[in-house]
């Protein structure tokens, strides 16, 4: 997965943004349409949004989270 993942994040930022929904639609049991992936994600990162502006979700500083994830997934 390491070579796949490193020739992912070779891709341009639109390139990425494009292969995520599709991965995420592989992932739905129905297959889903893309533009209703974009729809929930949408949805979704406006939730998000509210939750942080009236101070009800918990912020983490986005270098603590990377470093629990490379910490945990880093090949061994």
């Amino acid at each position: 997965m390491g070579e796949l993942e490193q020739d992912a994040l070779q891709l341009s930022d639109e390139d990425r943004a494009r292969l995520a929904v599709s991965l995420l639609c592989s992932l739905e049991e129905k297959g889903g349409d893309p533009a209703e992936v974009e729809k929930l994600w949408v949805a979704e990162a406006k939730r998000r949004a509210k939750e942080f502006d009236d101070g009800s979700a918990i912020a983490i500083p986005a270098s603590d989270v990377l470093a629990r994830l490379k910490s945990k997934y880093q090949e061994k």
